[in-house]
């Protein structure tokens, strides 16, 4: 782009996610890819604890703004200091969604206040109420999917339209959405699956996507070839331009992840896999906020155990505890961690664990994981493929991509209330990490095909004027932003 670097400067861009890690991480790593890319300045918006626990992962010299909105957490019926997903039981999150809506008024000042107009507002799909006040100011606006197009599009779907409300079948169909043919009941999210039209969640998320809806466009975290038919979806929904500006390089935001308490320190991680061997360990980890129940978690290890197979698992303490808190002996087989240890067969990782480095390992050979989109990118862009254990949001749905149409992942269970048997959990594992031959053979071949269709997309050769589909992406969106800011201007004259 032929901008004079003053002129990059100028331009401010506005980001404003949801508060949760699986929002703030992708959106903190776009503000970053912006200024490195576009020299844009990058005002990062969110409530007080989210930015005073960002700021610290920021890199030096750089020029992104984080502006705290007044928020205080008691003041709607949440314990003190609540202002992020990964610190609330899963009850009260809705708690904390319906509490955005409190920030309506100092983003409106905070708007109002600023010297320059924005160039654009990108904001969380929870937050369709900014599409308005976009509108009023004049102002580019783009809503920001952090998840991918595919399980964000039968999201949507399932919110807008609740077609489970309308049959008592276990199987039921998208009514604007037939490229997908049937979803199951058990695919549901526990509030998906509990919803009954006018309960709190479907009353906030029919009203928030159905606003988003509204905006200029859709930037996802996504590649074009990867996901084109949930970004099929969304063209034909909202009519406007879709953007695949995925994966969005969560290298750059590593140190945000690191802050939290590390359950192991990362180079004993790397070392415990220097001495295994190439494609012999499965990692394990359910995410920041999920967990399994405790029952579920008893099979898991004994199905490990009784597998051969190598592993690191991040464990947390099953429903019912403290997802942050210790972890009890009787939660797990009688000397299980003991055993794993002596034999060097398993790793336990309390809270948190360095996921890029163990993914980019030679010897990690499958990821178990929740599906959670961050950890599927991460997956895929190391060549790594899943075996799926979705519990909430969109997790399901993107299980359903990554088996049925890209063909990386087999389901070993569904939800965390579901029944599972540790011969299950033994028999996808053999079935997964026997990859010199049959299904794991052709897991592997497929991962890996997708990893080269990652760095294509991020791919940017100037000596060669390549640029991939997802930076290409990125340009046209700021284009399209800048086109409307002129046209504005002309239209104001």
């Amino acid at each position: 782009m032929n901008r004079s670097s003053m002129a990059q400067r100028q331009e401010n861009v506005i980001l404003f996610p949801f508060m949760a890690q699986g929002h703030l991480i992708p959106y903190l790593a776009l503000a970053l890819e912006i200024e490195k890319k576009l020299g844009y300045t990058v005002t990062f918006v969110n409530t007080p604890l989210n930015i005073q626990k960002l700021r610290p992962s920021l890199p030096p010299n750089t020029s992104i703004r984080l502006i705290e909105l007044p928020f205080s957490s008691s003041d709607h019926n949440l314990p003190p200091n609540s202002e992020n997903t990964d610190v609330l039981p899963y009850p009260l999150i809705i708690r904390l969604l319906e509490s955005s809506l409190s920030l309506k008024p100092s983003f409106i000042s905070l708007i109002h206040n600023l010297t320059h107009p924005p160039l654009c507002i990108i904001a969380d799909m929870f937050f369709g109420w900014t599409v308005d006040i976009a509108r009023d100011f004049g102002i580019f606006h783009s809503v920001f999917l952090s998840g991918g197009a595919y399980g964000m599009a039968i999201y949507y779907s399932i919110w807008l339209n609740q077609p489970q409300l309308k049959t008592d079948s276990d199987e039921f169909s998208l009514p604007d959405f037939p490229q997908i043919f049937r979803i199951h009941r058990s695919q549901l999210a526990n509030n998906a699956a509990e919803a009954t039209g006018t309960d709190s969640w479907s009353v906030f998320y029919k009203t928030e996507l159905a606003l988003t809806l509204k905006s200029d466009g859709f930037l996802i975290n996504t590649v074009e070839d990867l996901d084109l038919i949930g970004l099929d979806y969304f063209r034909r929904k909202t009519g406007k331009p879709v953007w695949a500006i995925g994966p969005v390089n969560y290298s750059l935001t590593y140190k945000a992840r690191s802050n939290k308490v590390a359950g192991i320190n990362p180079d004993l991680c790397i070392e415990w896999l220097d001495n295994h061997q190439e494609d012999s360990v499965l990692y394990i980890s359910f995410g920041s906020q999920n967990t399994i129940s405790s029952s579920q978690l008893m099979e898991l290890a004994i199905g490990l155990e009784k597998s051969g197979k190598n592993f690191i698992w991040v464990i947390r303490p099953p429903i019912g505890f403290d997802i942050n808190g210790e972890i009890r002996s009787e939660w797990l087989p009688k000397g299980f961690e003991e055993r794993m240890r002596e034999k060097n067969r398993g790793l336990l990782v309390r809270k948190w664990a360095p996921q890029l480095e163990i993914l980019s390992h030679k010897s990690t050979s499958v990821f178990l994981s929740h599906c959670g989109w961050n950890s599927i990118l991460e997956s895929l862009s190391f060549g790594v493929p899943i075996i799926g254990w979705p519990i909430a949001a969109d997790q399901f749905n993107n299980v359903k991509l990554l088996e049925e149409e890209i063909r990386v992942c087999v389901e070993v269970a569904r939800g965390n209330r579901s029944e599972i048997k540790h011969e299950d959990v033994m028999r996808v594992i053999d079935l997964v990490m026997n990859n010199r031959k049959g299904k794991g053979e052709e897991m592997k071949k497929k991962a890996c095909e997708v990893r080269e269709m990652i760095k294509d997309a991020i791919k940017e050769d100037d000596e060669a004027s390549f640029k991939g589909s997802s930076v290409k992406a990125m340009e046209e969106f700021f284009d399209k932003a800048l086109l409307m800011r002129k046209k504005t201007k002309m239209d104001d004259q």
